[in-house]
């Protein structure tokens, strides 16, 4: 069984705040198995963190969290980033043509970009797994819905601590039944819905200071923008 954390961020986000190297430190500390870093429309920072990840002891997964037409889908497994903005369904081919893995993140949480505000429920039920426990939710409804839509609709089961700060990495991790230490044996594991799924909810306090800086880069990046 391995201990997966499939949803992170890094500086490289907009709303990131640590370099890779501390996502891993952390990622070890609290002794998971495998980290996948997953930056909103880019991939550089999750290449280098599976590059990098054997040596802190874990096993790396590239990945990114692709802002597709309907909302967010996170991309696991894949090398090239995937162009933001696409259709739903041409989303989830473009990862599969590279040999990934679609997981819907928080597709009940319209309110931070879940995909079910602009697709059916039978659009969303194509998906390879779903994310039905995000810490980052501030109740936990949002997750019941996701799971009990994953389980009629007999889908793989993903959790995620959606971190974007390095304390937070490990606060929500998929378990994986697979003995194989690699990236592609845990991804196929997935696909073969052998996960279960453990988590905490993140601190609100922690939840209002990753957004609040996530505003304040965004303001920063904006202005640089406007100067160059």
């Amino acid at each position: 069984m391995q201990s997966v954390e499939l949803h992170t961020h890094s500086s490289l986000s907009y709303d990131g705040r640590d370099p890779v190297e501390l996502l891993l430190e952390q990622a070890s500390a609290v002794g998971l198995d495998a980290l996948a870093v997953t930056d909103h429309d880019e991939i550089a920072a999750s290449l280098r963190a599976a590059e990098l990840a054997p040596e802190y002891g874990l096993v790396g997964i590239p990945g990114m969290e692709v802002t597709c037409a309907a909302g967010h889908v996170l991309a696991l497994g894949i090398q090239e980033a995937i162009p933001p903005q696409l259709p739903f369904d041409e989303t989830l081919d473009r990862i599969r043509d590279q040999g990934g893995l679609a997981v819907v993140p928080h597709p009940f949480q319209e309110s931070r970009h879940g995909v079910l505000e602009h697709i059916s429920k039978d659009e969303l039920a194509t998906a390879d797994a779903i994310e039905v426990y995000n810490s980052r939710l501030l109740t936990g409804r949002s997750n019941r819905q996701a799971e009990r839509f994953a389980r009629r609709e007999g889908l793989p089961m993903t959790a995620g601590s959606d971190a974007h700060i390095a304390e937070m990495v490990g606060q929500a991790v998929t378990n994986v039944d697979t003995d194989e230490r690699s990236a592609d044996a845990i991804l196929d594991a997935i696909r073969e819905g052998k996960t279960t799924v453990e988590g905490k909810r993140t601190p609100w306090r922690i939840s209002f200071r990753q957004a609040a800086g996530g505003a304040k880069r965004r303001v920063k990046n904006g202005i640089a923008e406007l100067l160059q």
